[in-house]
């Protein structure tokens, strides 16, 4: 059974929890001091419960979204086809998508269960069996609400049946509840605290992504750029991309985070302060997520993420000596720089995809073949060597798909594919730009 198969099960299995924990207790309370619930925290329960289980079927069954064809001229406003309109959109966001063979919106990703691009994608959600993106955000958040209130309202009725059963161990077994019914509580108690303790730290890092307008992979590409600006400090500023072009790395700030409020109500689609709780509340319309509002800190024509050298489109060189007439291959040269830069392999669509190395070992190769070292810090190695371990989880191979620069991982371990990301489409997104389209970008650039 395939992993998606597996996911379809988590929309009733999670149903079936919350029924458990939510019903079978409120049964319970019947049998145990001091009884059944008071009416008006039976009410209020079951209305928590009711839009947790509204709001989650939302995040499950509310399509991610889909990224329109015409997006770019829906963008700017412009006839279909306009040279305008696709010079701005090169400007603005740069990124070509290799499955798709299309233009990406900024902010979106492709996933690969879903099997296409989704606007502003958070993570692809194992319990929702769904994205969470631009459009399912809103749902997700407010699922996470009503879960953790109506968790912690269910575990203050919990312990405090609890206590009083504590209070009167010293009477007759006889006295008290059965066997069942205090296994019972006792299996309650466990679950819905160790959920409840769970969602709760979901709950405070999806509201922080909320409030800075930065999400999960966002945060994973911010982490990147900064451990590139790392590499670039040692090296002088620069970098060496796939064909050795020197490539300058500068600070860049996130764009997209533009104040609190207005990051707020961006994310919930609206700036209505009642709307963000009502669990029959719209969705964000797809042409909200096509463009987003920029901060303005740097120069808005720069794309996000910043310049990555293992990301730059890798231009065939012919490897020629001569004249001009008389003309040989340098094999000696071409294979150094195979060896020392990429490596090739055909993934499981029978794609064949450019890999480059992981930092340190192309950076420790490098130095070994020079006779003079060029590295200011002897240490840069090491570091990066040693972070690349600590990064990979204990006991396990390295293995194909672990081998390629894509499989650079964050201080928390974490990888793009970790987030249900198509690495080889999103890593590695200009590698299969048309030639077509190559040329349109450098007109653009002339005019």
């Amino acid at each position: 059974m395939d992993l998606p198969s597996v996911q379809r099960l988590s929309p009733p299995g999670v149903t079936l929890l919350v029924a458990f924990l939510a019903f079978t207790s409120q049964w319970l309370f019947h049998y145990i001091e001091p009884g059944p619930l008071r009416k008006g925290d039976a009410y209020l329960f079951n209305t928590l419960v009711t839009c947790l289980l509204i709001c989650y079927w939302r995040t499950c069954f509310t399509d991610p979204g889909r990224i329109p064809k015409d997006w770019q001229d829906r963008v700017h406003g412009t006839e279909p086809g306009s040279p305008q309109s696709a010079a701005e959109v090169a400007a603005q966001s740069n990124r070509w998508c290799r499955r798709c063979e299309a233009f990406k919106p900024p902010r979106a990703h492709h996933c690969k269960t879903c099997k296409r691009c989704v606007k502003k994608m958070d993570h692809h959600c194992v319990w929702t069996a769904n994205c969470v993106s631009h459009v399912t955000v809103p749902h997700f958040i407010r699922f996470l609400f009503y879960a953790v209130a109506s968790m912690a309202y269910l575990e203050c009725f919990l312990y405090g049946r609890a206590a009083i059963l504590w209070q009167k161990r010293s009477l007759p077994y006889y006295l008290g509840p059965s066997s069942f019914q205090l296994s019972h509580l006792f299996v309650l108690c466990v679950v819905n605290s160790g959920i409840l303790f769970m969602l709760t730290l979901l709950l405070g890092r999806t509201l922080w992504s909320l409030a800075v307008n930065t999400w999960t992979i966002e945060g994973w590409e911010i982490e990147r750029h900064h451990t590139l600006l790392r590499r670039a400090r040692v090296l002088g500023g620069f970098l060496d991309g796939p064909d050795g072009v020197k490539v300058r790395i500068e600070h860049q700030e996130f764009p997209w985070d533009v104040g609190i409020l207005s990051n707020i109500c961006q994310g919930m689609g609206t700036w209505n302060p009642i709307a963000w709780f009502w669990p029959f509340a719209r969705s964000p319309s797809v042409e909200s997520g096509l463009s987003f509002e920029h901060n303005e800190i740097d120069d808005p024509s720069k794309p996000w993420p910043p310049p990555d050298p293992d990301r730059l489109y890798r231009v065939p060189r012919s490897n020629l000596v001569g004249d001009g007439f008389t003309k040989s291959w340098n094999i000696d040269d071409f294979k150094k720089r195979q060896a020392a830069d990429i490596a090739r392999y055909e993934d499981a669509d029978g794609e064949y995809v450019v890999r480059r190395r992981p930092f340190h070992e192309r950076l420790e190769q490098t130095t070994q073949q020079n006779s003079d070292p060029f590295v200011d810090n002897a240490d840069a190695i090491e570091t990066d060597e040693e972070s690349d371990e600590e990064e990979k989880p204990r006991g396990r191979t390295t293995a194909k798909d672990d081998a390629g620069e894509e499989g650079w991982r964050n201080k928390e371990g974490e990888r793009l594919a970790d987030f249900g990301v198509d690495e080889v489409a999103d890593f590695y997104d200009e590698d299969d730009v048309p030639l077509a389209e190559l040329i349109r970008r450098r007109q653009a650039k002339l005019q």
